[in-house]
């Protein structure tokens, strides 16, 4: 099934998952199998599969789990491909393992850059690889989008002309980077809105379980941390719990008010922590329109 189309029905809810960087273990399959129980309940439109482009092994690990949500699950998958790293032959590869299997929709990526520089340089923009993918078979695209602004681009307003031309590429929806602050959000669907932008685009959601994962985002991701998340989490730090629980609640409040406001979809990164997935799918189950 190709997810594009299921946003003509109902606000999308759809979920993230990481596969481990190492070789899968039972555990690990036991803890994603945890993930996924805990969300199914819920109906999520798709889930989509990060994946790992620097060791062989691990895509195979990352097509294997994508192909278990499918098949084992009956939920639509969404396999990332991010082409930093990949050559064209390599990209290729993957289309045909992914149409092998019966994966219809792609996130298209063009992936973090990593400290030595890329390996290939096959793909400049995730613009470049999402025309390659149209052209060589008919998969649902979808990019990634900036509400904050990508890190790199010049100006926020670059920034929505790169993402024009993501979805005249054929990016037929778009998933947001995680952001705190709901209103950065509606100031950018109305920026993206005003200069032509009209595919949806899903609201991606991370609930923060850490003053770890609070201090790398501060330090890498550029996005900003309002004062109310701040002072949430200043009161809970030292009480791992407490915060983890303040983190659930923090983004089930986002869930809400952006369900209220007519959101397109909502993405949220699990983090593949079963309980995270499971309270906040228990919290918003009767907000869902099925």
């Amino acid at each position: 099934m190709k997810v594009n189309r299921l946003f003509n029905d109902h606000q999308v809810l759809s979920f993230e998952l990481f596969p481990p960087r190492q070789r899968t273990s039972d555990e690990d399959y036991r803890r994603i199998d945890e993930t996924i129980s805990a969300v199914s309940a819920l109906a999520p439109d798709f889930v989509s599969v990060t994946l790992h482009t620097g060791v062989q092994d691990q895509r195979r690990l990352t097509l294997a789990l994508a192909d278990r949500i499918q098949h084992q699950y009956g939920l639509p998958a969404v396999a990332h491909l991010p082409a930093a790293q990949l050559t064209t032959a390599e990209v290729d590869d993957l289309l045909d393992a992914f149409k092998a299997n019966g994966i219809e929709n792609i996130l298209a990526l063009r992936g973090d850059l990593p400290a030595g520089g890329r390996v290939a340089r096959d793909f400049p923009h995730a613009s470049d690889l999402i025309r390659h993918i149209h052209e060589y078979s008919d998969f649902n695209v979808i990019a990634a989008c900036y509400p904050e602004t990508h890190p790199e681009a010049l100006s926020p307003e670059a920034d929505l002309r790169h993402l024009k031309e993501k979805v005249a590429a054929g990016a037929a929806q778009l998933i947001s980077q995680l952001f705190f602050d709901n209103h950065v959000f509606y100031d950018f669907v109305a920026r993206a809105r005003a200069v032509g932008i009209t595919v949806p685009i899903e609201a991606g959601i991370m609930p923060v379980l850490s003053q770890h994962q609070i201090d790398r985002m501060a330090r890498t991701s550029g996005v900003s941390l309002p004062e109310k998340f701040l002072s949430m989490m200043d009161h809970y730090a030292g009480r791992p719990e407490a915060m983890r629980d303040a983190g659930i609640a923090y983004a089930i409040d986002q869930i809400v008010d952006l369900m209220v406001h007519g959101v397109d979809g909502i993405h949220l990164y699990t983090m593949d922590n079963p309980t995270v997935a499971r309270r906040i799918v228990e919290a918003t189950r009767a907000l869902v329109r099925q």
